[in-house]
């Protein structure tokens, strides 16, 4: 069996959301699938996808072949993953590394 990790449309009309499945290559786009290891939601400003990348490298040592989308979405996940950041954290840590370098302001003694 050939076994593809792709993503399947889900969503209204204009308003597409994708779970990113891995499935027998045969089967529709929308049609039976083996497992759910992410979502992607392309309308999401910034960091617009989810993926559980330990099952997709399982799955693409047992085989499986990536879509071009979904092999990128890989990428961006282990990058995130691999700088200890969470989802949806990168413009925080910016932030809080800024305010960290910048000391904090002396107590101002007021007398009344």
């Amino acid at each position: 069996m050939a076994v593809s990790i792709r993503l399947r449309r889900e969503g209204a009309k204009n308003r597409p959301y994708y779970k990113v499945v891995v499935a027998d290559s045969r089967s529709p786009r929308d049609g039976k699938f083996i497992e759910i290891i992410g979502t992607y939601d392309p309308k999401k400003p910034g960091h617009n996808s989810s993926l559980n990348v330990d099952r997709a490298d399982y799955w693409i040592s047992k085989g499986a072949q990536p879509s071009d989308t979904v092999r990128s979405l890989i990428e961006k996940n282990k990058k995130i993953s691999g700088a200890g950041l969470s989802p949806g954290a990168e413009r925080g840590a910016e932030e809080s590394s800024q305010e960290q370098l910048s000391p904090p302001p002396a107590p101002s003694e007021t007398s009344t």
